[in-house]
């Protein structure tokens, strides 16, 4: 039996009356990629940031490899493996694309604070080249990354989050804001690069298209609580689920 990379089990928080989680319990096996699905408000991101630690639960443990993260520093968490990419873009917009995944080399060598003259170093800039190659921004190196279409910057997130070496990647809505014509594009790429890398990933998303396609498995969240959990086909086709979600059987 495989061992899990991801545990979550009772994990609990309120923000006053606000239920944000409500003894969720989770397994997550090394190579699924599981979408997160559920109406506004559920708390789909909540979930996401009490796992890397931007946020602490009242109740509860999160496992990564089998070590308890509750209490760690969002930055103590990623140096486990843990990646993050964000509903916004988290991007240095008046730099290049190329220097981009380079400040994430650096920071992951623990080089931020002196970052800017080694940044070009000319092994930083294979590495950097060969992440841009994968998410198919290669062609973009050298352009500010404020010009890229959204798109590009979605994928240029997910690129610096992916230069940190996470074993476990947690997207925020990969395609929000991503036209109806990119949102494939987007997500073949990003699919591609995950899995051949080995990264097991979590992704929240609101396009239920986007979802059968792409997730082996899917959670589906609604007031904090986990509704269900299981294949695409089994359930985003039950009308009760269909109508928690999208309001509509």
């Amino acid at each position: 039996m495989k061992t899990p990379i991801l545990e979550v089990e009772d994990l609990t928080l309120h923000f006053g009356s606000i239920t944000a989680a409500e003894r969720e319990t989770v397994i997550v096996y090394p190579g699924e990629l599981v979408g997160i699905v559920g109406p506004n408000g559920a708390g789909k991101t909540t979930f996401l940031n009490l796992i890397t630690g931007y946020l602490r639960p009242e109740r509860g443990t999160i496992r990564f490899w089998g070590q308890d993260v509750v209490g760690l520093s969002p930055h103590q968490i990623t140096a486990l493996g843990v990646g993050r990419s964000f509903q916004i873009p988290q991007l240095f917009l008046t730099l290049t694309v190329r220097e981009n995944v380079l400040v994430a080399l650096a920071t992951r060598e623990g080089r931020w604070a002196s970052v800017r003259r080694p940044l070009h170093e000319p092994a930083r800039v294979q590495a950097a080249d060969e992440v841009l190659l994968q998410f198919g921004l290669l062609a973009q190196a050298d352009r500010p990354a404020g010009e890229l279409p959204e798109g590009g910057r979605k994928l240029l997130d997910v690129a610096m989050a992916f230069a940190l070496r996470p074993r476990l990647l947690l997207m925020d809505e990969p395609t929000s804001g991503v036209s109806a014509r990119e949102k494939f594009q987007v997500m073949d790429t990003l699919v591609q690069a995950l899995r051949e890398a080995g990264i097991t990933a979590l992704f929240v998303e609101h396009d239920m298209d986007v979802v059968r396609r792409y997730a082996t498995r899917v959670l589906v969240l609604s007031n904090g609580r986990i509704l269900a959990d299981g294949a695409p086909t089994e359930v985003l086709e039950d009308p009760e689920i269909r109508l928690a979600v999208t309001g509509r059987r």
